[in-house]
């Protein structure tokens, strides 16, 4: 479904990423690890074509998505800050979306998941982290998209939603769809991925699943699996 080949970003002399080249199949879950400023949320930017690269290339469907937008319809983006106008109530946002983008068929089902109910006529300006982050979710995957993108889904959630959102991706992945997902919650990694990509500096050290990286480096935990990586690497 996407096809990463020599891409390259830099801000100024700063290089973000650095020839990476990966391809990810139709369907599963990827779970993109490394320490802040590593290069996973440029990544996943540039994929959604919010980031352009100075090299390589990037494909969907076997189509190059540079200067395209259409291929898009079938994403679904979860930010790691999402903006949206803090006046506008829950409710308000959630139509205008739609109306934007036609075709949710999840919104009610997650508000009650989610017990979104009592914020819809809230704004959202006056909502706590938690509960802004659960109406991102809503957002998110009120859609039915093929490919989903969440960057660090997991911040702000209470233990009963990170257990409702753990089951929801792992329900969107049994429907055969590619979901990408950035987190440094390692048990949530170890729980929901089938395999994981780590990106330091800009380069992929690691990519491949979880029992073959413990085997690499000897570990028995993913835990101290990346401490390894980290150590070898000086970081």
């Amino acid at each position: 479904m996407i096809s990463i080949k020599k891409l390259h970003k830099k801000y100024g002399k700063l290089e973000v990423l650095k020839s990476i080249d990966l391809n990810f199949e139709d369907s599963g879950i990827h779970t993109i690890l490394g320490p802040n400023g590593s290069g996973k949320t440029t990544l996943m930017k540039a994929i959604l074509g919010m980031v352009i690269p100075n090299d390589g290339s990037i494909e969907f469907n076997n189509k190059p998505i540079l200067g395209e937008w259409e291929y898009r319809k079938d994403i679904a983006y979860l930010p790691q800050i999402a903006h949206f106008p803090q006046n506008l109530k829950v409710q308000e946002l959630l139509n205008m979306l739609k109306d934007i983008r036609p075709g949710a068929v999840r919104e009610a089902e997650l508000i009650s998941l989610f017990q979104i109910k009592p914020f819809l006529n809230k704004k959202l300006g006056n909502l706590s982290g938690g509960t802004a982050q659960k109406v991102n979710i809503i957002i998110a995957l009120m859609f039915d998209s093929p490919l989903i993108l969440m960057d660090e889904p997991t911040v702000g959630l209470d233990p009963i939603s990170l257990i409702r959102l753990k089951k929801l991706i792992l329900d969107e992945k049994s429907k055969g769809k590619l979901i990408l997902i950035t987190t440094h919650i390692i048990s949530f990694v170890e729980e929901v991925s089938d395999r994981i990509v780590f990106i330091l500096d800009g380069n992929i050290y690691f990519n491949g699943t979880i029992d073959t990286l413990k085997k690499q480096t000897n570990q028995k935990n993913l835990e101290n699996a990346i401490a390894n990586i980290l150590e070898k690497t000086n970081v």
